[in-house]
């Protein structure tokens, strides 16, 4: 009986320390997620891991992450209309022949 006590305090001391890292939370906040899904991933455990790592973000760093997203489409869309002005810019000095390849 002296064991069965040992053991379950052990249990109870690992649950505690679960909690107050959060592991708990974490976990049931992924599962949750899956459960309320309409239509469940084919892979339950891989929808576990990858959500696993998105709920410890803040909102900070979400928005952070988002912000820089806009400001890369944004960016990139700046560098494309560059390379296309510059694109008719050289054509005007080195036509290309039907191939795309430059005239030597």
């Amino acid at each position: 009986m002296a064991h069965y006590r040992a053991s379950d305090s052990k249990r109870e001391q690992f649950r505690r320390y679960l909690e107050r890292a959060g592991v708990v939370d974490s976990l049931t906040s992924v599962l949750v997620s899956l459960y309320e899904k309409p239509e469940k991933p084919n892979n339950a455990l891989e929808f576990v891991k990858q959500n696993l790592g998105a709920v410890g973000q803040t909102s900070d760093d979400v928005e952070a992450l988002q912000q820089e997203v806009i400001d890369l489409r944004q960016r990139c869309a700046r560098l494309a209309e560059e390379n296309k002005e510059l694109k008719a810019k050289l054509q005007q000095y080195e036509p290309s022949s039907e191939d795309g390849s430059t005239a030597n």
